[in-house]
C-alpha cells in the first residue's frame, strides 16, 4: 500500500445550480473521493454564470450542504463585471476566462483581454481557456500585465511550445493538462463518437509531444465535465467527459509501465495545483498499486455513469482517504455525510 497526498483537482464542473440532473455537489465530490481527490476547483460556467457576489454566495451555500471533500470556486468574467472583482477577494481560487468555445457559449471578446487582466486585483491566477489561435494574445497580455496565468488544458504542440517559451522568458504562466488528452488517441475518440468528443479535441502528435516535455506541465486537471447518456447521444450533443474516478488509475497505470514515476504524480496532482492556487490541506490517501480494476460507467460515483476509458483495465485503485485524521473512504464505502467537507478559498 502507498500513501501519497490528498490530490487536488483545479478544474472540475459541478453543474450545480441550474443543471444538476449531470451532476451535483454530492456525486461530483463523491466521484472525486473515489479517485483521490480530497480538494477540486469548480468552474464558473453554470448555467447562470458566477459573475456576480451574489450568485457566488449562493453557489457557497449550496455546496457547503452537500460536499464530502474540499471545494474551491473560480470566478467568471466577460468584461462587464469588473466591479465585483473587490467583492469576490478572498472568497474565490482564480479568475477564469474562455476565449475559445465552449459549454455555454460564455466567450469573453478578445478585445476585452487586457482590460480584464489589468482589473483583476487579486494575487490568484486568471486561468484562461486558450487555444492555438489566441495563445499569442494571452501570452502577450501575460507580459503586459504581469499578472498570474494559467492556461488550462494545453492540447497541441504549438501551444506548449510557446508555453515553454514563455516561461523561458521569465512570465509568470503556468500550465495543465487533461487525462484524455494524455492518454486517449484520434482512434478512440473515432470509436468513441460523440462520448470521446470534448474541447479542445484530442490530437495524437500532442499526445507524443506532451509525454516527452512532461517536466513543462505544471498541473493534470480532469476538465470533468459530465453529461447524461441521453445528451451525448443527441443530434446536437455537448463536448466534455468525466475524469475524476479514473485519472489516477491512468497515471498509476502508466507508473506501472514505466511511463511516469510516482515523484511526477505527485507533482502533477498535488504539489503543483496546491503552488499555483496557494492551497494547503491536511489529507492522504492509501492506494494498492497491484490492484487492476476494470472501468465501468454503472460502477462509478458520478451521476453520469459513462466513462471514455469504459472497458479499459487499469492498474492501481484507491483503497483508503482521509481528510484531516478523518478516515471519509475505505474500501469503496464513504463513512462521512455530505457537509461534511469544506468550502476553502486558500
Amino acid at each position: 500500500m502507498r500513501i501519497l497526498p490528498g490530490l487536488i483537482d483545479p478544474h472540475v464542473h459541478f453543474r450545480t445550480p441550474g443543471q444538476t440532473h449531470k451532476e451535483d455537489f454530492i456525486t461530483g465530490t463523491k466521484a472525486a473521493i473515489a479517485g483521490g481527490f480530497t480538494f477540486v476547483i469548480d468552474m464558473p460556467n453554470n448555467k447562470s454564470p458566477i459573475i456576480n457576489y451574489k450568485l457566488l454566495v449562493e453557489k457557497k451555500k449550496i455546496a457547503a450542504k452537500q460536499i464530502l471533500c474540499d471545494v474551491g470556486f473560480h470566478f467568471g468574467s466577460l468584461g462587464d463585471n469588473l466591479d465585483e472583482f473587490e467583492k469576490v477577494q478572498g472568497k474565490v481560487l482564480g479568475l477564469k476566462l474562455y476565449l475559445n468555445q465552449t459549454t455555454g457559449g460564455f466567450i469573453i471578446d478578445k478585445k476585452n483581454l487586457e482590460k480584464i487582466f489589468k482589473a483583476w486585483p487579486y494575487g490568484k491566477p486568471i486561468l484562461v481557456h486558450a487555444e492555438e489561435d489566441v495563445i499569442d494574445l494571452v501570452i502577450s497580455v501575460c507580459q503586459k500585465t504581469k499578472k498570474k496565468t494559467h492556461i488550462c488544458h494545453v492540447s497541441s504542440r504549438e501551444e506548449l511550445e510557446k508555453i515553454i517559451k514563455a516561461k523561458g522568458k521569465g512570465l509568470s504562466i503556468t500550465c495543465g493538462v487533461t487525462p484524455h488528452h494524455l492518454f486517449l488517441t484520434e482512434k478512440d475518440v473515432r470509436k468513441l463518437k460523440s462520448f470521446g468528443m470534448m474541447k479542445p479535441p484530442v490530437y495524437d502528435g500532442f499526445k507524443k509531444f506532451v509525454w516527452k516535455n512532461l517536466k513543462h506541465i505544471d498541473c493534470i486537471e480532469s476538465d470533468h465535465a459530465p453529461y447524461t447518456v441521453e445528451e451525448k447521444e443527441s443530434e446536437n450533443f455537448p463536448f466534455g467527459v468525466p475524469n475524476l474516478e479514473t485519472t489516477l488509475g491512468l497515471l498509476l497505470t502508466a507508473h506501472s509501465g514505466g511511463l511516469i514515476s510516482i515523484k511526477d504524480i505527485v507533482r502533477l496532482c498535488h504539489d503543483g495545483p496546491a503552488k499555483i492556487f496557494g492551497i494547503k490541506q491536511d489529507a492522504r490517501i492509501e492506494v494498492d498499486e497491484s490492484e487492476e480494476w476494470i472501468v465501468k460507467g454503472n460502477d462509478l460515483q458520478t451521476k453520469c455513469k459513462w466513462s471514455p476509458y469504459e472497458g479499459w483495465k487499469l492498474k492501481g485503485k484507491v483503497k483508503k482517504v482521509y481528510i484531516r485524521n478523518k478516515l471519509v473512504f475505505d474500501n469503496g464505502k464513504f463513512l462521512v455525510k455530505p457537509s461534511f467537507a469544506r468550502v476553502l478559498s486558500s
